[in-house]
């Protein structure tokens, strides 16, 4: 992997930020690690606290972006990125899409950076096309719940694009898949934490539909190799980050339930407004430009995310038992 010196992450204290962030420090480089925390958490980043050439700067992307010294790569994952979250915060998830882009963006341009937007599957919408190839445009509700986040992605693939085309930025854009793995919110939302969370508590698994729609999970090393390796090539994208291997949610429900050897039963609930029924990426681009593939297996994936759950519960258990 190509090292760059000194790196801006933003959104850099949340799930794949952290992740992204520990990869660079591991190959060589200087990080500046920027989020308001809104959805990340100090905690996201404890490993690394302390160590040489990383730093924390608390700050919202979206009322400006300074950064002292040279930066040779910018990242910009600052966005709330789960269904509980970008619902809970419509206004910031738009805000740090668009202005917060905005300077990100700025940001690259003035320290002559390297730029990569973190898009997502979501521009997709509920795809007519299947799998999903960069060159489809979507099936996106402009109106619906969903569309603070769907269109504001859309939104910084254009901004991306018009720096690109006008300026001469140096950009790429990367559209991730469903991914999971440690550090993911019990809370989060989305269907990998939130069954994983039931079956710890033997609670329902609550499947929207009847789960017959499907996704296509990545482990979350996987899709930082992915942004790293594409950050790195001369690339502007938009490119697909995900696996190809498509699950049904219901699938995932009793994965995890087997995985945990919980005794909780499905539970169907209403299916969300909007909710795309198919989810999977056409990656044959960035197999064939930078020879990415995912490597971590489901089943593997899967063992590591509920032993990092279930280490979470029990160190959560034991700080509160201490409190008493």
């Amino acid at each position: 992997m190509q090292v760059f010196e000194r790196v801006v992450v933003t959104g850099g204290a949340g799930f794949v930020g952290s992740h992204v962030c520990e990869a660079l420090l591991a190959a060589g480089s200087a990080v500046v690690c920027v989020d308001n925390l809104i959805t990340g958490a100090t905690q996201n980043l404890a490993p690394l606290n302390g160590q040489p050439g990383f730093e924390f700067h608390h700050a919202d992307v979206a009322a400006g972006l300074d950064v002292e010294g040279p930066v040779d790569l910018v990242l910009h994952l600052a966005s709330p990125a789960s269904p509980y979250d970008y619902l809970r915060l419509p206004v910031q998830t738009m805000q740090a899409n668009s202005t917060g882009t905005l300077h990100a963006l700025e940001l690259a341009c003035a320290k002559q950076a390297r730029f990569l937007l973190t898009s997502t599957s979501e521009t997709y919408g509920d795809p007519q096309v299947h799998p999903q190839p960069e060159t489809y445009w979507g099936n996106v509700n402009p109106v619906g719940p969903r569309s603070v986040y769907d269109e504001a992605k859309r939104f910084a693939e254009a901004m991306t694009t018009a720096f690109r085309t006008s300026r001469g930025a140096d950009t790429v854009i990367a559209r991730l898949f469903n991914s999971y793995g440690p550090r993911m919110r019990r809370y989060d939302g989305r269907a990998v934490p939130t069954f994983i969370r039931q079956a710890l508590a033997s609670e329902p698994i609550t499947v929207a539909g009847d789960g017959s729609q499907t996704r296509s999970v990545c482990y979350v090393t996987d899709t930082v190799r992915g942004i790293l390796a594409v950050a790195a090539a001369d690339l502007s994208g938009p490119v697909n980050i995900g696996s190809s291997h498509e699950l049904t949610v219901l699938d995932i429900a009793r994965d995890v339930i087997r995985e945990t050897g919980s005794d909780s039963v499905v539970e169907f609930v209403p299916l969300p407004v909007d909710d795309p029924r198919v989810r999977c990426p056409d990656t044959r681009l960035i197999e064939r430009t930078v020879g990415w593939r995912p490597r971590v297996s489901w089943s593997d994936g899967l063992a590591r995310t509920v032993g990092a759950f279930r280490t979470d519960a029990a160190m959560s258990t034991a700080t509160t038992a201490g409190e008493l």
